[in-house]
Order: C-alpha cells, then structure tokens, then sequence
C-alpha cells in the first residue's frame, strides 16, 4: 500500500473535475457536483491529482493506518 494519500480540502474544491480526469486509477470523483472526493484504500499516492488541482486543494499526506 501507498505511504501517501490524496487529501482534499472540501472548503476549496471548485469541483472542475480536473482531478477525476488527470487520476490513472480513478479513485478521485466530483461528488454532487460541490467537491471531490478520493477513495483513500483505492489511491496509490502519485499525486497526479494534486498537481492538476487548480484550485490548489489537494494535497498529498501519509497515509495513516487503516
């Protein structure tokens, strides 16, 4: 499993949907239309998506255990 792990601040998120496109594994979705969200067990940490973000949101954090 991944170290990292994609994390977006909700707060921020544009919901452009960048992200949802830029994932190789598409584990990043546009949630209702208002933000993103990742499915953390499915992300491997690439950090593709934190920097297509242009919104600056997403940011790559250890994962912690699960």
């Amino acid at each position: 499993m991944a170290k990292r792990v994609a994390s977006v601040d909700k707060k921020r998120c544009v919901a452009c949907g960048v992200c949802e496109n830029t994932c190789p594994l598409a584990v990043a979705k546009v949630y209702h239309g208002c933000y993103t969200v990742v499915e953390e067990t499915l992300c491997v940490g690439c950090g593709k998506c934190a920097k297509s973000c242009p919104a600056g949101c997403i940011e790559m954090k250890e994962r912690t255990a699960m």
